[in-house]
């Protein structure tokens, strides 16, 4: 990015298109301050604990959406950061609700973490195939990286004995992480795992992706809510995370904490 002479523009652009917004920085500066009273145990914990995980997830949502935004204005959609989609505001998105309160309510009723998706691409602008897929590909390769990056202290030998509410919110936030990386791998039309493959498909096939993906979400609802299908999506997420390190009784006392409402 070249920034002007003035110093005020990036690639011809006013800087603040490129800051982290108030917003933003406000769920960063909750989830702080809700690990700080998850570790000390400070009042009630499973409030904390509910703070600390739905306040941690939304900044992984803005990230997922930041980082499809990252790599469209990277392939030549420089409209994205016009519509605020670099500034990391959630309120910026084209659907919110999709983005932001869907996901948000799907943990709190289900304790699943579902992916979210609505930021606005001119794919007419990116310069090619690869980079279209790249577009679709950040967002869950960054749910992918969070969940690597909690994980981090449970690879080095982490004493989760002390200060386990607190880990177990940790836990519970990468299983979470897991999950959303799962479902937004998967090759639905309208999710960003069909999107991959989207710029390489014939025009043929292109026509039929097009009209199924409005209903992508929907498709993933109803997958979720077959008994067989969810039983063998959570039996999938249980052996990925087996895999990767992930401590499963930490992360359903993590989930334990977070529905304070139900004991």
């Amino acid at each position: 990015m070249a920034y002007s002479r003035s110093g005020r523009e990036v690639a011809g652009l006013p800087r603040e298109a490129f800051r982290p917004s108030a917003v933003f920085l406000g769920i960063v500066a909750l989830f702080v301050v809700s690990g700080w009273m998850t570790w000390r145990e400070f009042g009630n914990t499973r409030i904390d604990v509910f703070l600390f995980v739905a306040s941690g997830w939304v900044i992984s949502l803005c990230l997922h959406e930041y980082s499809h935004a990252l790599l469209a204005f990277g392939g030549g959609d420089r409209a994205v950061a016009e519509r605020g989609y670099l500034t990391l505001n959630p309120l910026k998105y084209t659907h919110p609700v999709l983005s932001i309160v869907l996901p948000l309510l799907f943990l709190v009723l289900g304790g699943i973490g579902l992916p979210g998706g609505a930021v606005w691409v001119d794919h007419a602008a990116v310069r090619s195939r690869v980079w279209d897929s790249l577009i679709s590909f950040a967002g869950p390769a960054t749910n992918l990286l969070c969940t690597f990056v909690l994980l981090v202290p449970f690879w080095v030998g982490v004493d989760t004995a002390a200060h386990e509410t607190f880990w177990a919110g940790i836990a519970f936030l990468a299983l979470l992480q897991l999950m959303a990386s799962v479902l937004n791998f998967l090759p639905i039309p309208g999710i960003d795992g069909g999107n991959v493959f989207y710029p390489w498909l014939s025009p043929q096939w292109k026509r039929g992706f097009g009209h199924m993906a409005p209903f992508g979400m929907l498709i993933l609802f109803g997958l979720l809510f077959s008994p067989r299908i969810n039983a063998v999506f959570f039996d999938l997420v249980d052996t990925v995370g087996g895999v990767v390190g992930l401590p499963s009784y930490l992360a359903s006392e993590g989930l334990r904490l977070f529905r304070f409402w139900s004991f």
